[in-house]
């Protein structure tokens, strides 16, 4: 018989690390007599946050005295009280590799439902003092398991602990946790644990992603797919930069211009997805070598890019292609990479963009209006006015190749001349954007600056667009997932502080920062905070792959093997250091 050995609780508190404060819940003290169990936690208990723990899903955790006893000895220590995992609930018994997900158990007055395995989070690691302490839980099977409360009452240190209902699909917590974390899924456990009801909401989305990746793709344009959107198969990318040469500028307006690019070999150019994007790397001045990401503007031919820069007004490498840039010069391009891509089916599409946003969005009109797509599309652009709104030929004409297709201007700085009946002044609002009748199932693309990307997100979610058909592109570093960490006021990213170091060359391809890395830094993960650049993190030891990252160019190693290996061409920047310079893209 399973027993409740000791009842852990302890509020949310701010913890000084690494220079920085995290807000936690993680630091659990036991309690004595009964504690009431409500439907979000124990009483006296609390979660620092609760995007990753907490909540109706995650009010309980659970970890056993067996594990107790398993990493006393694996680590060598004899100051393992209980709580320090950060369990609510320290059991004897109820192992991980025999307890299934879905399981329900009475403890007390109360009856408990098994949602999930412990996340894998660096707040363990930190409590114990062991900074891989959540890679050690997954690769050794012994992760713990959080509770959903069925029925709330008292609990108390020596309660029996008694099974009322064994799931039927029968997959262990060790099972479920093994499958989101470790390699070699098996197909037949994916499928069965989309079957349980109990399992948490962001598991089953985690196994539905999984689930799709594991179907066999087919290439775009061979059988099986209609015949007016076949495209010629893929030329393989290439690795790192390769040398292209500037065939022609054409001035689009006063700010911006399109560098068409062709190679030097006469070597066919992989086809880009439209809304791709290339890296450049310039010589700009005497400094390292610069490299930026410009989107793709249009369909890519066998032997020509073309990208479209606007001319910032700090920026440098912008500001070097605008304004000493020539044809016939040589730059080193990476070849076409990015997610935000034009999706095929048949529901509606809308592309809204603002400025230079329009660029990504372009490159998909063009396929559209390459096959004459009949899919109903609304094209929605704002810009300053007139002088200013690149490709507004190029597009009309466009659109006019549509069977189906409405156009939709916005000016904010002149009203629109007679001539031009799709051009309204000013922006758009909510209700106009209502009015404008696109539809609730249509793709919606979103490009622009950030604030005008949440605010329109933000819109179509109100208007009952479904947030995974809302598609953004972030030109510029995207934004932070630090759990925990307190957030402080925004930095332009910099040369980290000391020395410079003397090993290879760094650069951060979509924070403009290049600079010479040194071993003082832990990993490319702890040189990218150092230098204020937005990063993405959980575990910080390999497991969670929230820090993949795409690397451009170069080699890595990895300072601690991670338990799964990411995909070809991105890197996991929390526990890598490189061999090589290379090119990140954060």
């Amino acid at each position: 018989m399973a027993t409740l050995l000791s009842v852990n609780v302890g509020m949310p508190k701010d913890v000084p690390w690494q220079g920085r404060t995290v807000h936690t819940g993680a630091w659990k003290a036991p309690v004595q007599g009964p504690r009431m169990v409500r439907r979000l936690n124990i009483e006296g208990d609390g979660q620092g946050d609760l995007a990753g723990h907490g909540g109706e899903i995650r009010a309980v955790l659970v970890y056993q005295v067996q594990s107790y006893h398993y990493w006393q000895k694996r680590l060598g220590r004899d100051d393992l009280t209980f709580g320090i995992f950060g369990e609510n609930f320290t059991v004897d018994g109820l192992p991980d590799d025999e307890v299934c997900i879905g399981d329900r158990y009475r403890i007390g007055e109360a009856e408990f439902e098994v949602t999930q395995p412990r996340v894998t989070c660096y707040r363990v690691g930190m409590r114990l003092g062991e900074p891989t302490m959540a890679a050690l839980l997954v690769a050794h099977h012994r992760p713990g398991f959080y509770l959903r409360v069925i029925t709330e009452g008292r609990v108390q240190a020596g309660d029996e602990i008694t099974l009322t209902r064994r799931d039927p699909e029968a997959l262990s917590v060790a099972d479920i946790d093994a499958l989101l974390y470790l390699p070699d899924r098996d197909p037949a456990k994916l499928r069965k644990a989309l079957n349980i009801p109990a399992l948490s909401p962001g598991w089953q989305q985690s196994f539905r992603e999984l689930a799709v990746a594991q179907q066999p793709k087919q290439e775009p344009g061979w059988p099986g797919e209609r015949a007016a959107a076949q495209q010629p198969r893929e030329e393989p990318e290439w690795p790192g930069f390769k040398t292209m040469r500037v065939a022609r500028i054409v001035r689009e307006t006063p700010t911006v211009s399109s560098i068409y690019l062709d190679t030097t070999d006469r070597t066919p150019l992989p086809e880009a997805r439209p809304g791709q994007y290339l890296s450049i790397r310039l010589a700009v001045g005497d400094a390292a070598p610069a490299v930026r990401s410009y989107s793709l503007s249009s369909t890519p031919t066998a032997d020509a890019y073309r990208i479209s820069v606007k001319h910032e007004p700090h920026g440098k490498v912008s500001g070097y292609i605008h304004t000493a840039l020539r044809p016939g010069d040589l730059v080193d391009i990476a070849s076409p990479r990015g997610t935000f891509v034009l999706e095929e089916g048949t529901r509606p599409v809308t592309f809204i963009s603002a400025g230079i946003g329009a660029t990504p969005v372009l490159a998909m009109l063009h396929r559209l209006a390459a096959t004459r797509d009949p899919r109903p599309v609304w094209w929605i652009h704002i810009a300053h006015d007139r002088a200013h709104h690149a490709f507004a030929d190029e597009t009309h004409a466009l659109l006019a190749q549509l069977p189906d297709a409405h156009e939709h201007i916005y000016y904010t700085g002149e009203a629109p001349r007679p001539d031009q009946p799709c051009v309204t002044q000013g922006r758009p609002s909510a209700s106009s954007l209502a009015a404008l009748g696109i539809p609730a199932d249509a793709d919606v693309y979103l490009c622009g600056p950030t604030a005008f990307m949440e605010h329109f997100g933000g819109v179509l979610r109100d208007h009952g667009l479904r947030p995974e058909r809302i598609h953004t592109e972030q030109f510029s570093a995207l934004p932070a997932i630090n759990p925990g960490v307190t957030p402080t006021a925004a930095v332009r990213p910099h040369q980290p502080p000391g020395p410079p170091g003397t090993g290879p060359l760094i650069t951060f391809s979509r924070s403009g920062v290049t600079t010479p890395w040194s071993p003082v830094h832990g990993s490319l993960l702890d040189l990218a905070e150092a230098c204020d650049i937005p990063t993405r993190w959980s575990c910080r030891t390999g497991v969670c792959h929230t820090c993949v990252t795409h690397i451009v160019s170069g080699d890595i190693t990895y300072t601690t093997p991670p338990l799964e290996l990411p995909e070809a061409g991105t890197i996991l920047v929390c526990c890598s250091a490189p061999t090589t310079e290379i090119v990140l893209d954060l």
